[in-house]
């Protein structure tokens, strides 16, 4: 019995530190991994001196969104080196799917030949350059990287195979754009801008910024913005997320004074945004709008009176603005019931310095109906820009039934008008005159 229970101990002794070496061995080598190169079978040849981290488009520590058709593009794999030696002259293969090639173009190989080393304990990388097939997908994808490399204090080349998985993310690529590209002096002007993503990535947490100084342009950027110049209720605007190929709207009321009149006004816009790695991007974007002058017309003292036996609409315009009207015309339109036809009187420039006065004769479609008309009189000019701008104002008028005229009347009525006429070409041409003097001084 005693002889058994000894025979046993010594078994224990001798097989027990087998066992624990084996065990740790196995902890220290890590697990058996495998990879498939090519024409080059699986291998199982994990010597436990290489760990992969994190595989990811970009370089170290700046993750980049990439989308399809990107070529030459920076592809980063981290690594750990948990052996107990320093390792040299290290290499990478890399292995990816179909769409995908060496920067050299399909068929070539994706190598990172970095011949660098590495002390145990501490973390290395490899960077492949990688182009993207136009038709490549945007989803997750496997691949697998073999390392060759060196011990130190031993001879010979020894292989670790890591597979992985990594996302074709998309890229975001901001535009903007204004729904107006002009403004007006003398008023606020309500601008919709639109951000933009024309990129296939969705852009986060999507924050907008009017920078209110000159100061805030970059150094390098040649163009100075007058922003400074201008008054802005709100400058800055939360928009959330934008997804792919879609945008989101805001509203920038911007009151522009009269002295930049004729200027261009150039708005600088700060977007910042998360990608899809959650790191936090910035660009500079600069929108310019041409500032016109304010034409502010009103129709005013709008009657009617009898001329000759012709019942006629007249009133004036008064431009309170800081910019003459071009190319004015007047036109009389019937309302409701009206007969009242159609009728059109060409006044020239609408200017800032004194009223326009506008006759218009009343014609009837049928028999003269005497008595109120509803009308509308559309006041309608070009701008400094050449926009067609249209002016109603809607009216009720009083047109009576037209005197019986005595010869004696009407001989003294056919002086009269001749002499009117005469007398309102003389005050168009000292108008005329009056502005050109202006014009060249």
């Amino acid at each position: 019995m005693m002889n058994s229970k000894f025979l046993l101990i010594l078994f224990l002794i001798g097989f027990v530190p087998f066992i624990f070496t084996n065990s740790y061995a196995d902890w220290k080598d890590g697990p058996i991994e495998s990879g498939n190169f090519g024409s080059e079978g699986p291998f199982e040849r994990n010597f436990g001196d290489v760990k992969l981290l994190d595989a990811y488009f970009g370089t170290l520590d700046n993750k980049i969104e990439v989308g399809t058709g990107d070529s030459n593009v920076p592809f980063t794999i981290e690594f750990a080196n948990v052996g107990t030696q320093d390792i040299t002259g290290i290499e990478g293969k890399l292995a990816l799917p179909l769409g995908f090639s060496g920067s050299n173009g399909p068929g070539t190989a994706i190598n990172a030949n970095t011949n660098t080393n590495s002390l145990a304990g501490k973390n290395f990388h490899l960077t492949f350059y990688v182009n993207l097939d136009k038709n490549t997908q945007i989803q997750q994808y496997s691949g697998t990287v073999k390392v060759d490399y060196s011990r130190l204090r031993e001879s010979g080349v020894r292989t670790s195979f890591s597979t992985f998985d990594f996302k074709v993310t998309g890229d975001s690529t901001i535009n903007v754009r204004a729904s107006e590209s002009f403004l007006t002096s003398l008023k606020s002007n309500n601008i919709i801008i639109d951000i933009v993503n024309d990129g296939t990535a969705q852009m986060s947490a999507v924050d907008v910024i009017i920078n209110n100084a000159q100061t805030s342009l970059s150094s390098n950027t040649a163009s100075i913005t007058n922003i400074e110049n201008v008054l802005i209720l709100e400058s800055s605007w939360d928009l959330g997320n934008i997804p792919a190929e879609s945008h989101r709207s805001l509203i920038a009321n911007v009151y522009v004074p009269e002295s930049l009149k004729g200027d261009t006004l150039r708005i600088p816009l700060s977007i910042s945004y998360y990608n899809t790695h959650g790191d936090k991007e910035t660009i500079s974007k600069i929108l310019d709008f041409y500032i016109r002058g304010l034409i502010d017309l009103t129709v005013f003292n709008v009657k009617v009176i009898e001329l000759s036996g012709t019942q006629m609409v007249i009133g004036e315009i008064i431009n309170e603005g800081n910019e003459d009207g071009l190319f004015g015309f007047v036109t009389l339109d019937a309302n409701g019931d009206s007969n009242i036809k159609s009728n059109t009187q060409f006044i020239d420039e609408i200017e800032t310095d004194a009223p326009v006065p506008f006759n218009i004769p009343i014609e009837f479609d049928g028999e003269p109906k005497y008595g109120e008309h509803d009308v509308t009189i559309t006041v309608r000019y070009k701008d400094s820009v050449r926009d067609e701008i249209f002016l109603p104002y809607e009216t009720t008028i009083l047109v009576n039934e037209p005197s019986i005229i005595d010869e004696d009347n009407f001989d003294s009525m056919t002086v009269i008008i001749p002499i009117i006429l005469v007398i309102g070409f003389a005050i168009f041409i000292i108008r005329r005159r009056k502005k050109a003097a202006l014009s060249t001084n």
